[in-house]
């Protein structure tokens, strides 16, 4: 018989969200490798609505293996820092008991530490376990900088088993904070090499409608201001090497107008494609020349380990994990956070650069999900 494992977070998709918690549902494909996985979804819902709507969520297809049951847990916003992980334990306590039913698991894992993790660390005082938790970035970056969330985290890491931060940055910031650093370990994510992987640049291009003399510098991200898409645009108008190439934006979000309107004030050809699927995503990354993430704050993003597996160069501000994966002119150029003028040369100077496609490529394939599941399982008592 395979050993169960229980993952719990609001971090997973459904069917209206296919790309919500995408990297914890591939994680989870993974594991069920090796191990039957069941999924409780928590979904937020504003103050009382929550009561009665289990089942209000369709899992996204491919996912029904994983057994997700779709819970709504109460939260208040603004002030909710308070009390919202008292909310989602006392609703996450009666399903859980209910789950226990059917036989306790063999690990708990949970991913965002605020509310869900504080309430799983609580719930699991109550059942006899102690889930180990992921931290995500934001739960890291932005909640310890919060007083309530943060005596809410740091109170209840003595009651879990572990923390995995997929970045030695974040890691060391909880230390910093006060966790202890024997609970404390980083495993990167991993990527889905099959899916991306290099191909034509040309074939992707005719695919895409994207003339063959064009130059693109592509950025996947929302456009938020924590991952700064303005300082793309302004750092690209000031590229002194051959045309200026076209932005191709990939994500939503609020400052789009603001995106928009500057690129048409700077001379700047832009794209906003939206929100695309992994394979849509994929095929950008084969057309594009190169990638760019001229974030405030990152963990270790997805996306550059996807563009290292699809062989294409990245062009990042020097936060968070990205340090750590990013080898300064053999992968990538790294320059520092906010600065325009920095951001114009690197741009400028990937875009002449003769890149060894081959070798980006092969740092790409140090990060295999196989292999980050497999550490997940030795971790979580699964192996």
């Amino acid at each position: 018989m395979k050993p169960r494992l229980l993952f719990v977070s609001n971090l997973f998709p459904d069917a209206a969200n296919p790309v919500r918690g995408l990297d914890n549902a591939t994680l989870l494909h993974a594991l069920a490798e090796r191990v039957e996985v069941r999924v409780v979804a928590l979904r937020p819902v504003l103050g009382t609505a929550a009561i009665g709507a289990r089942g209000a969520w369709l899992p996204r297809p491919g996912d029904e293996s994983l057994r997700p049951t779709y819970l709504g847990v109460p939260y208040v916003p603004k002030v909710g820092g308070l009390f919202n992980h008292h909310l989602a334990r006392v609703r996450l306590a009666r399903a859980l008991t209910r789950e226990f039913r059917e036989g306790k698991p063999d690990a708990v894992l949970g991913s965002w530490l605020f509310p869900d993790g504080v309430a799983l660390a609580g719930v699991g005082s109550r059942l006899g376990f102690a889930p180990v938790l992921v931290a995500q970035g934001s739960d890291v970056h932005q909640y310890l900088r919060m007083p309530a969330r943060r005596r809410a985290i740091l109170g209840a890491l003595p009651r879990v088993h572990a923390v995995i931060t997929r970045s030695r940055d974040l890691a060391s910031l909880l230390v910093a904070a006060g966790a202890d650093p024997a609970k404390v370990c980083c495993i990167y994510n991993g990527v889905e090499t099959a899916r991306f992987r290099p191909r034509p640049q040309g074939e992707a291009r005719q695919a895409l409608g994207i003339p063959a003399s064009s130059r693109i510098v592509l950025c996947v991200g929302n456009l938020l201001p924590v991952k700064n898409p303005e300082l793309l645009v302004q750092a690209v108008s000031r590229i002194e090497v051959g045309a200026l190439p076209q932005i191709v934006f990939v994500g939503t979000g609020p400052l789009a107008d603001s995106v928009r309107r500057l690129g048409a004030e700077r001379g700047v050809e832009l794209t906003l494609a939206g929100r695309l699927d992994p394979d849509a995503i994929a095929r950008w990354m084969n057309a594009a020349d190169l990638l760019c993430i001229p974030s405030r704050n990152e963990g270790v993003p997805n996306v550059l380990l996807e563009a290292m597996a699809s062989g294409l160069p990245v062009v990042s501000t020097a936060v968070g994990g990205i340090p750590e994966i990013i080898r300064p002119g053999e992968t990538g150029l790294l320059v520092a956070s906010g600065d325009e003028t920095a951001l114009a040369e690197a741009l400028g100077m990937a875009l002449v650069t003769p890149w060894d496609r081959d070798r980006i490529r092969a740092e790409g394939l140090r990060f295999d999900w196989h292999a980050t599941a497999d550490h997940y399982a030795k971790l979580l008592g699964l192996a």
